[in-house]
């Protein structure tokens, strides 16, 4: 680890955040979404970039108002190539919160909705482990073909890493929540992240919002 081309490359990362703030109308739309995310509006603008420069496709695993749904969408179109995107959200209701929603998924789907972006992504109303999602989603991915994983859902990210691992590109790009956290996600997930780094399958290139981890997936040979 902390080899030259990663140091490079974490430095690559924190130059095209401060880029993107000087490109007012796609800033001004990721701050839009901002409004209903639970990730820093950094994480945002860096999964809009990755989104529009990985090769590959995007899986996004809970989407929750979509924020980061409408930020790699928008990556996509940037892009101007037809990449597979597809995001899981179980929906439900959340109360009590600043961001209360009586129905997520519904909520989810307006706001892609409204960012003109429905038929760029497939949004998929399940649990992420579910057998018939797992289903859908290799459905429309080959192995390798995920370029971008990002991981906003429960304490388990191991867990979905090993139902699509097989599809993750070598040197696909991972956004995973909640690193450092003030929830109780974060220690699960800190130490998932932890052991899947020292057996060498993943490699940090930089925490960025309030501690979401941002790198790269590594394929054993």
């Amino acid at each position: 680890m902390n080899s030259p081309g990663q140091i490079a490359e974490s430095f690559e990362l924190m130059q095209q955040l401060i880029q993107y703030r000087y490109d007012k109308p796609l800033h001004h739309q990721l701050m839009k979404a901002a409004d209903y995310s639970m990730l820093g509006e950094d994480v945002l603008v860096l999964i809009c970039h990755i989104a529009k420069v990985c090769e590959g496709g995007v899986l996004e695993i809970g989407s929750f108002l979509g924020a980061a749904t409408v930020a790699a969408g928008l990556g996509i179109r940037a892009s101007g190539q037809a990449k597979k995107f597809v995001s899981i959200e179980p929906g439900g209701r959340l109360k009590d919160h600043r961001l209360a929603s009586k129905d997520i998924f519904k909520d989810l789907t307006k706001h892609v909705a409204r960012a003109g972006l429905l038929d760029t992504v497939t949004l998929i109303n399940g649990a992420s482990f579910d057998q018939a999602t797992i289903a859908s989603v290799k459905e429309r991915f080959g192995p390798g073909e995920i370029g971008l994983f990002i991981f906003d859902a429960d304490a388990n990210v191991r867990r979905d890493i090993d139902c699509y691992g097989d599809r993750l590109a070598n040197g696909c790009w991972m956004v995973i929540d909640d690193y450092i956290s003030a929830t109780d996600k974060a220690g699960p997930t800190r130490a998932q992240v932890d052991e899947l780094t020292a057996q060498g399958r993943l490699m940090p290139l930089g925490f960025y919002g309030w501690g979401t981890w941002i790198g790269r997936w590594l394929v054993q040979s």
